[in-house]
Formats: structure tokens, C-alpha cells, sequence
């Protein structure tokens, strides 16, 4: 892959990311109400969905996907509902983020990592989106598998800094809040929540007019 094509597939890429999807506010939901260093597991689910998608779009199954539109709707209203489920949680658990810790009790990194996983893996279309990306950016002259390789590696590597750029922001927010605003903390994170879950739903309905 020549240097030119690879710069040009970056530069789409940051375009891509510039505008937060659900998995970046739910990452800056959790940093915000978890830590930066807790809410790392919840990228680590989120990169390993992504990078699922990919494997699933270099092995041809976005044809699969694309022939099957009612799993897809399917799946993407339980990730709205999942995502939404959550936010009005938090939303009512805000009035007890002020107990004698004067934090919210910390989610375990398997279940933010869950939470990671679940908010990427509601957009299957994902795989078609891949599907549709990285043929434009590979050489025909050249081995598939290697560029395919660069091309996934570099996407989730542009993730993890708009991830980390989001949840140490959310973070450093959080600390100058302080302990006796520990319940707005939790209402801001509901609100990243319920956004995410908005998003998701008004990309669903656009999907499926």
C-alpha cells in the first residue's frame, strides 16, 4: 500500500470520527462516572467489536447482512433499549452518588467492557460499512490480506485516541466537579447515555424509512 493512499484513508477516517457516535458518549459516560483508567475496558469492548466487523467484512458475510434487514432492526432497537436502559439508571441513582464515598458504587471492568461491546456491536451495519470502506482504499495489484491488515489497524488505532481524547476530558470535568457534585456527574453521564441511545434510534429510523 503506498504512503499516498494510506494518508488519504487517515485523513477519511479522522473526517469519520470527528462527529462522536454512541460509543463515544457512553465513553464519556463512564469515564466520567468511573474514572478514565475503569473506563478503558469500556474502549478495549468497543475496539473488539469493531475489529469483529472487520474480520466479519473481509470475510464476505456483509452480503449476509445486507440480505437479512429484519436481524439488523432487530438488533439495533435492543442496543437503542440497552443504551437507554442504562442512562435512566444512572438518571435515578444520581440522588444516592452522594453517600459517605461520595462516588457511585464502581461497575466491574467485565460489565463496562460488556458495555463497551453491546453499544458497537447494535450497529451490525457496521460490517457493511467496512464492507464499503476499504475497497476503496486496497490495491488490487497487491496482496489482499496485508492491506486489509493496515486498514483495520489504523481505524482502531484513530479509535482508541478519539476514545481516550473523550474520556480523559470527561474525566478531568468529573475531578473539578468534586465530591459535592457527585450527583450532577451521574445526571451528565445519564444524559451521554440517553444521547447515545437517541443517536442510535434516529439512525435506525432513518435506516429503516
Amino acid at each position: 500500500m503506498s504512503i499516498e493512499i494510506w494518508l488519504t484513508y487517515l485523513a477519511t477516517v479522522f473526517v469519520f470520527m470527528v462527529t462522536p457516535g454512541p460509543s463515544h458518549l457512553l465513553m464519556l459516560s463512564n469515564s466520567m462516572t468511573h474514572g478514565f483508567k475503569r473506563s478503558l475496558a469500556t474502549a478495549a469492548g468497543d475496539l473488539t467489536a469493531n475489529a469483529l466487523q472487520m474480520a466479519a467484512a473481509g470475510l464476505g458475510l456483509a452480503a449476509i447482512l445486507v440480505a437479512s434487514q429484519h436481524a439488523l432492526t432487530v438488533v439495533k432497537w435492543l442496543g437503542v433499549a440497552y443504551l437507554l436502559w442504562m442512562g435512566l439508571r444512572m438518571w435515578r441513582q444520581a440522588s444516592h452518588a452522594s453517600s459517605k464515598a461520595g462516588a457511585a458504587p464502581s461497575a466491574s471492568v467485565k460489565a463496562l467492557c460488556g458495555q463497551g461491546f453491546l453499544t458497537s456491536a447494535a450497529n451490525p451495519k457496521a460490517v457493511v460499512f467496512f464492507a464499503a470502506l476499504f475497497p476503496q482504499f486496497i490495491e488490487p495489484d497487491q496482496l489482499f490480506w496485508p492491506q486489509f491488515l493496515i486498514l483495520s489497524v489504523t481505524y482502531l488505532l484513530v479509535d482508541v485516541m478519539f476514545l481516550s481524547s473523550y474520556g480523559i476530558g470527561a474525566s478531568w470535568i468529573a475531578s473539578r466537579l468534586k465530591k459535592r457534585a457527585s450527583a450532577m456527574v451521574h445526571r451528565i453521564g445519564s444524559v451521554f447515555l440517553i444521547g447515545a441511545a437517541l443517536m442510535l434510534g434516529l439512525k435506525t429510523l432513518r435506516d429503516t424509512a
